[in-house]
């Protein structure tokens, strides 16, 4: 294989407009986490996306004996300490039986001394439909003020039509149909991905979690927070941890994620387990204290590329009006 192509702060940059674009988005979230408790029918406030937890979990991340020598240097422990976070992409909570099967599953990794390494939030579809910032933004904004009633559905499905085109793509196309296949599956049948790419010192990569021997019908019959609670009752979960390196933009481009990447072999990092009985029963406003902002991690895991740049902003304003109102709910 050629030489990973080394990460460039040129991949991160936003123009002007996108950063005046981003300080209206930031106010729209404030906005609509500050309104969320009655958003969902809740009593605490929710993040603007994935709001609903279905559980909390403990784990262990366990490095792979055969690591590539070039990567040892990042993984220099036998295993490290996980909290998880399930969850479902939708900015309001729903209470019924049935949730759209859009999850994620957000790890957080600890060293020895409870020091953060790296938040990678995951989720279980590959690919992301907007390339351009500016129309993310427009579109985000738009959905937080149709939820706290400050903008009407006709403007927001103005911004919906103008995401349309890049959503037929080869890669789009077949991820969908391959979601629309499994939309009955058990949380834990899914594989999860990071969709935007990282760094790894300075090459980039993107991250792939694949369960291990998951029965896809477990629970079937039960909503995905009961069916959950059921699985890690009587099993164990493992999952394998891979990762693709970025060699050329052609094939693995960090700013166009509405198409997998190719010619990038997987290589096997370690694996995640959850052992039975490690769900963990704090309260709902416990859940939504904690933070997977990515933003957070060592410099040499840190976010590459535009639309994951929002991220940072986007998740500090989440938190911090989360905490504001949560605080003065949990010790009400």
């Amino acid at each position: 294989m050629p030489s990973p192509l080394k990460y460039n702060k040129k991949y991160d940059k936003l123009t002007d407009e996108e950063k005046e674009l981003l300080e209206i988005n930031k106010k729209s979230i404030a906005d609509f986490v500050e309104q969320s408790t009655s958003i969902s029918d809740v009593n605490y406030a929710t993040r603007n996306a994935h709001a609903k937890t279905y559980a909390v979990a403990k784990g262990e991340f366990l490095i792979n004996k055969s690591v590539p020598e070039e990567l040892q240097q990042f993984f220099d422990k036998e295993k490290y300490d996980l909290t998880i976070r399930f969850s479902n992409a939708h900015l309001k909570i729903n209470k019924s039986k049935k949730d759209v099967p859009a999850y994620g599953f957000s790890v957080k990794i600890k060293d020895e001394n409870g020091d953060l390494l790296a938040n990678y939030p995951l989720v279980n579809f590959p690919l992301f439909p907007i390339n351009s910032v500016s129309t993310f933004l427009k579109l985000f904004t738009s959905v937080n003020r149709f939820f706290v009633k400050k903008w009407s559905s006709f403007s927001l499905m103005i911004q919906i039509l103008r995401i349309t085109p890049s959503i037929f793509t080869g890669s789009f196309l077949m991820n969908i149909v391959k979601l629309i296949s499994k939309r009955n599956d058990f949380f834990l049948s899914f594989d999860y991905h990071s969709v935007g790419a990282y760094r790894l010192g300075e090459n980039m990569m993107k991250i792939k979690l694949s369960p291990k021997s998951v029965d896809k019908h477990f629970g079937k019959k039960s909503n995905t927070k009961i069916a959950l609670g059921n699985y890690f009752k009587t099993n164990d979960f493992t999952a394998d941890v891979l990762v693709q390196l970025c060699y050329n933009l052609k094939d693995q481009p960090i700013n166009r994620l509405n198409v997998e990447w190719k010619n990038s072999p997987y290589i096997k990092i370690g694996e995640v387990k959850i052992g039975k009985d490690s769900i963990l029963s704090p309260t709902a406003c416990d859940n939504e204290m904690l933070s997977f902002n990515p933003f957070e991690n060592k410099l040499f895991f840190q976010p590459v590329g535009k639309i994951q740049k929002l991220r940072d902003e986007a998740y500090k304003v989440s938190l911090q009006t989360r905490l504001k109102i949560n605080k003065l709910l949990k010790y009400k």
